[in-house]
């Protein structure tokens, strides 16, 4: 195990059989296990939120200059050189 690997300390509730073919889960089960992970889920504040979309839009938007820049840029170069 590598240095800072987090691992988890709960076991599968899923029954471990000796078949070559895996039992399906039932949907009770399925459901009781999707709900234990979503509780694991650390999930973000409202200020977090907030602050992720303006990174993220700030971001979109240079990269959406940078790509217009450089097409237009490609755009000219062509014209120069085939027209």
């Amino acid at each position: 195990m590598e240095t800072g690997e987090i691992v988890s300390d709960t076991r599968s509730t899923t029954p471990v059989t000796s078949d070559s073919e895996p039992k399906r889960t039932p949907p009770g089960l399925f459901l009781r296990q999707i709900v234990a992970e979503l509780r694991k889920v650390v999930w973000p504040t409202q200020q977090q939120v907030v602050t992720y979309f303006f990174v993220v839009l700030v971001f979109v938007l240079v990269m959406m200059a940078y790509v217009s820049l450089l097409d237009f840029g490609y755009g000219k170069a062509m014209f120069a050189i085939f027209a």
